[in-house]
């Protein structure tokens, strides 16, 4: 089994460490905390790729710059859950080594403790976002 990034590993072990009610709490913190598009992709929108799997509409976008990822993300504040496995991803992969990134385990979503919660729809958009994430890491990476 593959050992998560810290910062991954950690908010896993955050959701796990709570209940029910404090994990949609946390989902909804980790919501609030999404970082703003850089200006760059606000501007450029065509740049950014939709994530077909989630219901509500969330775009990515994956930076390789010496062998390092950052990811962008934005999604609706109207969709606190869908934000909030966004803000997850994009604060865990960023900073990552391809190599890290490329990694992750692709069932990390439902690694969090947030199935009997969340429909499976919305974590299959987590897993999503994950796979895209890892798919253009891949492609800016050659």
């Amino acid at each position: 089994m593959t050992e998560l990034p810290q910062v991954l590993a950690q908010t896993q072990e955050d959701f796990l460490d709570l209940g029910d009610k404090d994990k949609i709490q946390l989902l909804i913190e980790f919501a609030e905390e999404l970082p703003a598009l850089p200006s760059e992709y606000q501007d450029h929108p065509e740049l950014l790729e939709k994530v077909e799997e989630c219901q509500s509409p969330v775009y990515i976008f994956v930076d390789v710059h010496d062998g390092r990822v950052a990811v962008h993300a934005t999604a609706p504040e109207q969709a606190p859950t869908t934000r909030g496995f966004a803000s997850i991803l994009v604060q865990g992969l960023t900073g990552l080594t391809v190599q890290e990134a490329l990694d992750i385990p692709d069932d990390f979503p439902s690694t969090l403790g947030l199935n009997a919660l969340i429909s499976p729809l919305r974590v299959r958009g987590m897993t999503g976002m994950l796979w895209r994430m890892k798919r253009q890491i891949r492609e800016k990476s050659i």
